[in-house]
């Protein structure tokens, strides 16, 4: 719900690769399998993978990290009941069994979850998991010492918004019990019907009570999926797995576990990144990255190149960029105002600013466009590739302001394609056409997320984005515009601070249901009716294209991260 694992994406590479010759080539999900194959037959087993990234995969702990963390790094170590389905685009935004042998078994209300573990499940020394591990280590996720986790797990449980984990309260969490070794069961404090994609996170790993050292875990977790931590050298600089010899393909239809061994290095510089890549020389030849782009200057240059071309895969994740209004904020109190506005954006400037339909797709929905979040088309105030200036003075005429009015625009002074000086640059020419004058106020990274996200604070008129916990408009819509939601002394993400009863209990309605295809219908539903109150104005979806090693192969990317996942990689 805060931006989490997406917030951790490096999204922008400004770089000069002088190796690089030629332009964009799109490889996108249904390309991403051949243009893996590298020509030399299908996948196999041996060899080592390295994996290339700019940010540090720190806090290796189940508790203290998001699925998505790490770009799928985590997964290779801990299972969870539920997981992502391993398949490339629109597949791969579904959830499958993991270490449970199905979804979940809800109560008629959806308020209580029971899952059974499969037969044969192993601990990489060889002893058995148990539900007992499971509850452990969702208890242990509580536990000050080892906060950064989702938060949801102390909201949706019976009694998790005073638990303080196992190191305080000792008597555990009764809302979980556990009556067998196989069997655990979830009592929630109200109906969520999404448990399912909830138990993919990385707090529903299990932990063995007695190999739990605190905050020294991390060194060396435990592990329960195909690879077991070797070193963790500096917060996860490096860290070397293996092979974990008790895991079994049989009970895992998930993770193809293709090497024998796998070195992720962290902190790297982007520039380097890509140029290792490209080069592909000696062990890089065998290597990924899971969180660094190429920029439009790579993709230009790598152009007509098919030999990089062919190594450029696609990724969509669920992450909309949007402007944001405050209405308590004048004249954004005016639905006139904020409309016009929304007719005068020129969502084509935006993407070129946002380096360019490669890489950012224009948006007029919330919602991202992908079947799993229940996108349903709309567009409530048409302004075309270009912009409407004309139905913007229009309207700004009608909510008394016929000569125009000026208004500030509060953005980020860090470079980047999201919510950056660039973009914020294309919004000012954009609106200046309709007679609206936009001064930009620039706030260093701390002081404009402070800012958006304070209540008391958050400007009237700012750049913002959002990015799902899991593929579903449950935590698109929810933290931005259930009332119920808005945070006076914390972190608020409902930046209208809208409370509307009727969304608030259609959102309610909505968590009832286990049937995901439905909610997903009523979700998009919801998000057309909440478009028409011109809270926000989408601009656009990021796009993810990122380089691979000559050796790699079976590239599989799925629209639940968007990155490689290196569970199904293999090398020459």
């Amino acid at each position: 719900m805060r931006r989490s694992a997406s917030l951790r994406r490096a999204m922008t590479v400004t770089l000069g690769l002088a190796v690089l010759t030629g332009a964009a080539a799109c490889a996108g999900p249904a390309d991403n399998e051949q243009a893996g194959d590298g020509g030399g037959g299908g996948p196999r087993e041996g060899g080592t993978l390295t994996v290339l990234n700019s940010s540090s995969q720190s806090d290796f702990d189940p508790a203290r990290l998001y699925t998505s963390g790490g770009g799928n790094v985590p997964s290779l170590i801990f299972r969870t009941l539920t997981t992502r389905n391993r398949e490339n685009g629109p597949e791969g935004a579904k959830v499958v069994p993991d270490l449970a042998t199905d979804l979940g078994r809800p109560n008629a209300d959806a308020t209580e979850w029971t899952y059974t573990l499969k037969d044969g499940l192993k601990y990489e020394d060889g002893t058995p998991i148990t539900t007992a591990d499971i509850k452990y280590g969702i208890e242990r996720s509580f536990a000050a010492e080892l906060s950064g986790g989702a938060p949801y797990l102390r909201d949706w449980l019976v009694g998790g918004d005073k638990y303080q984990g196992p190191y305080k309260d000792k008597g555990g969490l009764d809302s979980i019990e556990t009556p067998d070794e196989k069997t655990i069961v979830f009592k929630l404090r109200k109906p969520e019907g999404e448990f399912p994609f909830l138990a993919t996170q990385t707090q529903f790993a299990p932990v063995p009570k007695t190999k739990d050292d605190g905050t020294e875990y991390e060194n060396h977790p435990v592990s329960s999926g195909p690879y077991r931590v070797v070193s963790n050298r500096n917060d996860g600089e490096e860290l070397v797995l293996e092979r974990n010899e008790h895991w079994s393909a049989k009970t895992d239809a998930e993770r193809k576990a293709y090497p024998d061994r796998i070195v992720v290095k962290s902190g790297l510089d982007s520039a380097v990144i890509n140029q290792r890549l490209s080069t592909s020389s000696g062990a890089d030849a065998a290597a990924v990255t899971t969180d660094t782009n190429l920029g439009p200057a790579e993709l230009a240059q790598i152009g007509d190149d098919k030999s990089l071309s062919d190594r450029v895969g696609t990724g969509h994740f669920g992450y909309t960029n949007y402007l944001a209004f405050n209405p308590k904020v004048k004249p954004f109190d005016n639905v006139k105002v904020r409309q016009a506005i929304s007719y005068a954006v020129n969502r084509k400037s935006v993407v070129n600013a946002a380096s360019g339909s490669a890489l950012a797709e224009p948006a007029t929905t919330f919602l991202p466009e992908q079947k799993a979040f229940g996108y349903t088309p709309y567009d409530h105030f048409p302004a075309g590739e270009s912009g409407n200036p004309a139905k913007a003075k229009e309207l700004l005429k009608q909510a008394g302001y016929p000569k125009g009015l000026t208004v500030t625009l509060t953005h980020n002074t860090e470079e980047n394609r999201e919510t950056g000086p660039a973009t914020a640059t294309a919004v000012q020419e954009a609106l200046k056409a309709a007679g609206i004058t936009v001064k930009l106020q620039g706030l260093e990274s701390n002081a404009y997320n402070e800012a958006r996200w304070t209540a008391s604070r958050t400007p009237g008129f700012f750049i913002s984005r959002w990015g799902a916990d899991w593929p579903s408009g449950g935590p698109f819509l929810a933290p931005i515009f259930d009332g119920r939601q808005i945070v006076t002394n914390g972190s608020n993400y409902n930046h209208a601070q809208f409370d509307d009863p009727a969304v608030n209990k259609e959102i309610d309605e909505i968590n009832k249901l286990t049937d995901l295809d439905e909610a997903a219908r009523r979700w998009g539903a919801l998000d057309s009716r909440i478009g028409e109150q011109a809270l926000d104005v989408p601009l656009f979806h990021p796009v993810y294209k990122r380089l691979y090693g000559k050796d790699v192969k079976n590239i599989v990317i799925s629209d639940w991260t968007g990155v490689l996942d290196i569970s199904q990689v293999a090398v020459k």
